[in-house]
């Protein structure tokens, strides 16, 4: 084997020229390749990670995920001719009912922090002026638990909204478009005519505006008697010690608590499904490099097996066999692969070093961020890997012709 592999060696020190471009067509594109991934790859787990950071990992809304069967159908079934049209739900206060219990069951799983949420629509009114706004009613002593926005707190104070119970936080859009500021009064009326004076304790800024604009934070009991749903609530929050578990978790606290239990990654489907579109879109433009790299090994490896047809034959004269010599053409391949990945992984991430000290300032944001990057061990296999991959498929067919030459053949036209 080692023969074989010395003669490989000499075959492309001999084009030392040719063997070099196709070398360094193999180092950019492992280069490239991990560059290009890094940024897409950084910006999806950021994205995620503020995804999962702003949202609960799992919510327990007062609803069914499947209707309930009407007594009709549990008697007649679903083949029967009678049919169920029109049917009109009874008005009832809506809201998870028995929720201490649930909470009570959430509690004892090691992995699990939950706390109950009533939101509900109010309408502030201030200098002549309404707006609709959800609001949320929570416990201010579990908020930390289950939501980030302390740390989006801009004016006031979290602490403010725990020892105010007639205190409300509201975000920073909602504030300029209202003229309103900190310590300022505003009514809040809700449906059934009920109206509550709040004063506002703190403004938060999440950056998205939507959210800025439209939501607020009370206590839960002033929130309960607001709606007018006394010892109520509508939803309950769950963050896990690891996110990633998240949609396993809530088809197993479904199963017990009954009411519909979403994951953040069921809520955010579409999303998820856009990031693995952009993903695989990604892999295949990138690996567009190293395709026309391997290209480039072809033209080497062939140019090398046309030019020594002559030493092919006589080494076949001398014994070696048609393996051997497929053997001694794909050892080229594997040679400037190994060579490509040992010069374009350090490269690469002299690349990746360089892209994460660009920094930007986004549309809206204070102050600049750096350029999101992975350093994932997988995609330094997938480069490694599919580098050699292409170095290998790109020396096979020349390797083939090789082990088909025959030296009488040869040899004879040489005479």
């Amino acid at each position: 084997m080692r023969l074989l592999i010395f003669i490989a060696l000499k075959h492309l020190l001999a084009r030392k020229r040719q063997s070099l471009v196709s070398l360094t067509g193999i180092v950019l594109g492992v280069a490239f390749f991990l560059a290009i991934s890094s940024i897409m790859q950084g910006s999806e787990n950021d994205f995620i990670r503020r995804l999962i950071d702003n949202s609960p990992h799992i919510t327990i809304s007062d609803e069914f995920r499947d209707p309930r069967v009407q007594p009709l159908e549990k008697l007649y079934g679903d083949e029967s001719a009678v049919a169920i049209s029109g049917v009109k739900p009874v008005t009832e206060t809506r809201g998870i009912r028995g929720y201490q219990k649930t909470l009570s069951y959430l509690n004892t799983l090691p992995d699990v922090q939950a706390s109950p949420v009533l939101t509900g629509q109010g309408i502030i009114s201030f200098a002549g002026q309404e707006t609709g706004v959800t609001f949320n009613g929570m416990i201010p002593e579990e908020i930390d638990h289950v939501s980030t926005i302390r740390q989006y707190v801009v004016e006031g104070s979290l602490e403010r909204l725990f020892s105010n119970a007639d205190g409300v936080l509201i975000g920073v859009g909602l504030a300029r478009q209202l003229s309103l500021s900190l310590n300022d009064t505003i009514s809040v009326s809700a449906q059934g005519g009920r109206v509550r004076t709040f004063k506002i304790v703190g403004l938060f800024k999440t950056g998205r505006g939507s959210y800025d604009n439209r939501q607020a934070f009370i206590t839960l009991k002033r929130a309960q008697a607001l709606f007018n749903r006394p010892n109520r609530i509508n939803s309950i929050l769950i963050k896990l010690d690891d996110p990633n578990n998240a949609l396993i978790r809530a088809r197993e606290i479904e199963k017990v608590v009954k009411y519909k239990s979403e994951s953040w990654q069921e809520m955010s489907e579409d999303l998820m499904s856009t990031l693995a579109i952009r993903n695989k879109i990604m892999y295949t433009v990138v690996s567009a490099v190293l395709v026309v790299a391997a290209l480039g090994i072809y033209n080497v490896i062939s140019t090398v097996v046309m030019e020594k047809h002559r030493d092919i034959a006589i080494l076949k004269s001398m014994g070696f066999p048609s393996r051997d010599i497929r053997i001694i053409f794909l050892v080229q391949g594997v040679l400037l692969g190994i060579a490509g990945n040992l010069a374009g992984i350090p490269l690469g991430m002299a690349f990746m070093k360089g892209l994460a000290q660009i920094k930007f300032r986004p549309p809206g944001a204070g102050e600049q961020i750096s350029m999101p990057t992975s350093w994932d061990l997988q995609q330094f296999a997938i480069a490694i890997a599919f580098a050699m991959l292409a170095s290998i498929m790109a020396s096979f067919l020349p390797a083939r012709k090789a082990s088909h030459v025959q030296p009488v053949d040869i040899l004879r036209g040489g005479l």
